[in-house]
């Protein structure tokens, strides 16, 4: 434990308060290290799982302070990792609006299954996941990636799915081509909507077009009535049901980034440089790692969990 003592009548001018403010990142990254490693694992794990570690990737934004920023839509963009089944974050990164998602972004845990949207269907990026030991589950767009079937020939994935219409589902060998390196060999696992899910899909993708003064084409009206996913995982012990059920875990991290905004109020960090906004975004992660389990004392569960 450490001891602070601050003389009595002791002041701190608004200078020399942001000075050490901005010397208190190291201390509060550290602090949040802590309290994420602190987590424990939930006794009844995800048996779509098969008992290894899940790991949630996504990213959130947050608008910068100002006038001029909000104006001009800069923003400061979080990068994450949930862990499951003990609900944690394990990774956590603030950079500007000039960095995209990364699905490789946090280091690879070896065993891992690693989940994302499909913002995150990057092919060298999946490869590089890949090769370190993990696993992928990335749900897909139906023009996003240069589809090949497992012979090396182009594959129709609209043609796939359109033939699938009566079974509801597809569970295929699938491959995605890179331009300087040999295809990824995957899994491509597609499930049909219910009808209601599938057109409110469809209008939402209409919509869309509408408001983007675009033309909708029909192979995304076909695309709209499917969860389209690629995974790394194997058929013979990961069933069709396993991929679905552990992709839609997803929606926790999603959770957490609303619990992290609205639980905590956090909007607008304050400061003009990352370090500043950092501080401030940390603290308040630090804030929920430390009251989660109070709360689940009380509660008998985490918000996130009971959202979720």
């Amino acid at each position: 434990p450490v001891t602070i003592t601050i003389p009595t009548g002791a002041t701190l001018s608004n200078v020399a308060l942001l000075k050490r403010a901005r010397k208190s990142l190291p201390w509060l990254e550290i602090l949040v290290a802590r309290q994420i490693n602190a987590g424990t694992a939930d006794p009844a794990a995800m048996r779509a799982a098969h008992g290894r570690l899940v790991r949630l990737v996504d990213g959130t934004t947050v608008s910068k302070k100002g006038v001029k920023a909000a104006a001009d839509g800069e923003v400061w963009r979080v990068h994450a990792v949930l862990d499951l089944p003990a609900e944690r974050f394990s990774a956590f990164e603030l950079t500007d609006e000039s960095e995209g998602e990364q699905l490789d972004r946090a280091a690879v845990i070896a065993g891992e299954i690693r989940i994302a949207d499909r913002y995150y269907l990057q092919p060298e990026r999946i490869a590089r996941v890949i090769a370190a030991g993990a696993d992928v589950i990335v749900r897909a767009r139906w023009n996003g990636a240069r589809w090949l079937e497992a012979d090396g020939t182009k594959a129709d994935l609209i043609a796939i799915l359109k033939k699938a219409r009566g079974r509801g589902y597809v569970d295929h060998p699938i491959a995605i081509g890179r331009d300087k390196a040999p295809p990824i060999a995957l899994r491509l696992v597609a499930i049909r909507r219910p009808k209601e899910a599938r057109d409110q899909a469809i209008a939402k993708a209409r919509r869309k077009a509408q408001k983007n003064g675009a033309t909708i084409k029909p192979q995304t009206l076909i695309a709209a009535e499917w969860l389209i996913l690629v995974t790394s995982l194997p058929k013979e012990i990961f069933s069709l049901n396993d991929i679905g059920a552990l992709y839609r875990l997803r929606w926790r991290i999603e959770v957490a980034f609303k619990y992290l905004k609205s639980g905590t109020g956090l909007t607008r960090p304050p400061g003009e440089t990352a370090d500043m906004a950092k501080a401030y975004v940390l603290a308040h992660l630090l804030l929920i790692l430390m009251t989660e389990p109070l709360l689940a004392e009380h509660l008998g569960d985490s918000p996130r969990r009971e959202a979720a």
